[in-house]
């Protein structure tokens, strides 16, 4: 039986295309469609006013069990270039270009990122490979030059711009690396242990040299066992630790019913997978950056 998206992709696609062909698309914006929100900020920035850039999995949206709709294949077939994070974060992209018969350019942003896997032992049948680069900010330079190296080559004439814009970003955050290790080196080794909703923050930790534990493993559509849970209780509680926080775009359910049984408080939202709304604490990737580690080095504090 075809879904309700299969039925309504072919009739769709054709609208999209005629509505391309009658309308045009803003000015001579280059138009780019990206995945997540956290990569539609980074091709913002690269791009500048040379480019129209449309999110599918929006701020506070989870990427993870994110369905696309009818719409969203319309934005894909007026799109130029699609810009996708990789490392198995988007199993519904390649889906959605072959049923909307999108044709354009493509391009992975973490190309080129040493990927970090979570092994068997963790609680998964088999070791997967860690999609969540973008939580080191050395691999969002990487994200940043193969954004603009994909935006050159579709606008030559733009090139320029994008090299300026990339330079300019990459010290910053260059800039926000070398703070966050500040903020982190005054913890004691022995405190640097947090736990999370969903284990999102390998690259993270491995980077900042903090520990972090998660009922749900690199999913958000994981679910932990009883098992699973009551010894991270146990750890909890013999280790002390104070830290514990919910993701934006998680259900916080599992993490608060863990926390009431093991008699810690849960902090304040991190932002792992997706932006805040226009205006909240984490609208931009430097943004959730210092929210984070500032969250995250107040409640090591108190472990």
């Amino acid at each position: 039986m075809k879904s309700l998206f299969q039925k309504f992709i072919t009739p769709l696609a054709a609208l999209a295309l005629c509505t391309a062909a009658a309308t045009g698309h803003a000015a001579d914006k280059l138009p780019v469609v990206a995945s997540f929100s956290i990569l539609g900020d980074l091709v913002r920035v690269v791009g500048g006013e040379r480019v129209a850039v449309t999110t599918l999995v929006g701020p506070d949206e989870d990427a993870h069990v994110f369905e696309p709709k009818p719409l969203d294949a319309k934005n894909i077939l007026q799109t130029q270039l699609l810009v996708t994070n990789g490392l198995g974060f988007e199993p519904w992209a390649q889906k959605l270009v072959k049923s909307a018969g999108y044709k354009g350019r493509s391009v992975v942003a973490s190309q080129g990122v040493k990927p970090r896997t979570l092994p068997a032992e963790k609680g998964h049948n088999h070791a997967e490979t860690d999609p969540h680069a973008w939580q080191d900010p050395t691999n969002v330079v990487i994200y940043v030059r193969n954004i603009a190296a994909a935006l050159s080559q579709l606008d030559p004439a733009g090139a320029a711009s994008y090299q300026a814009n990339s330079e300019a970003y990459i010290k910053e955050l260059q800039t926000l690396d070398s703070w966050a290790k500040e903020q982190f080196a005054a913890i004691p080794a022995g405190k640097r242990k947090v736990i999370t909703s969903h284990d999102a923050f390998g690259y993270f930790g491995a980077h900042y040299q903090v520990g972090f534990l998660a009922p749900q493993g690199i999913s958000t559509e994981a679910e932990p066992s009883a098992k699973q849970v009551a010894q991270l209780i146990k750890q909890i509680q013999r280790e002390k630790i104070k830290a514990v926080f919910v993701e934006n775009m998680s259900n916080p359910k599992l993490l608060a019913q863990l926390s009431k049984d093991a008699g810690v408080t849960v902090g304040p939202e991190l932002y792992v997978d997706a932006l805040s709304k226009a205006g909240g604490p984490a609208d931009s990737y430097l943004k959730l950056m210092r929210h984070n580690v500032t969250q995250l080095v107040a409640g090591m504090k108190q472990n």
